[in-house]
């Protein structure tokens, strides 16, 4: 009976055990990244400064545990986002909705990231931030300005969000899981 109850046990830990992928989060300053990870992380809205460097932080949702590597978004940092590519399974890339003056910025270091071999096998997440301000683009026009449709080789999706409001970041993250389980298997 004891041997029976081991055996049930190791094989409850093998199909309950938590798959762990590591997450890179890039954008451009002031998208969001940073707000985004620590309201996955924490559930609540948390004071900010400019990301110099990076965060990492474990997001666990279901059954997936995300090592998530935030990595500033200042025009002097973004060369340095090519060295975190190494073992990457998913990119969030987080644009702010309602800075329609940089869209072609960001636009531009989305398609030059996804040129990179390293990410030829990631899962692209797009959070469409600060859908909460009034006049922020709506989804459909982040998506044509940044290109999406053109992107073929990449599994991508567009998330509307708000950061602050925590709205859309639990629904992104469950497509970006189920997307990741399923190259898996």
């Amino acid at each position: 009976m004891v041997a029976m109850g081991k055996i049930v046990s190791r094989l409850a830990k093998q199909f309950l055990a938590k798959c762990k992928v590591r997450i890179l989060m890039v954008g451009l300053d002031a998208s969001g990244k940073t707000t985004i990870l620590y309201k996955l992380k924490l559930g609540e809205m948390v004071s900010t400064v400019p990301t110099i460097g990076f965060n990492v932080e474990t997001v666990d949702y279901k059954n997936i545990s995300f090592s998530v590597w935030d990595v500033g978004g200042q025009k002097k940092i973004r060369p340095l986002w090519k060295h975190y590519l190494k073992n990457i399974e998913g990119l969030i890339f987080v644009v702010d909705s309602n800075d329609r003056d940089r869209i072609s910025e960001a636009r531009n270091e989305l398609h030059q990231i996804l040129g990179d071999s390293e990410l030829r096998d990631a899962t692209i997440l797009v959070f469409a931030n600060k859908q909460d301000i009034q006049d922020a683009m709506r989804v459909d026009e982040v998506a044509d300005k940044l290109g999406l449709h053109a992107l073929r080789q990449h599994c991508w999706y567009i998330q509307s969000c708000s950061a602050l409001a925590g709205q859309g970041l639990y629904e992104g993250l469950a497509w970006l899981a189920n997307n990741i389980a399923n190259k898996a298997t």
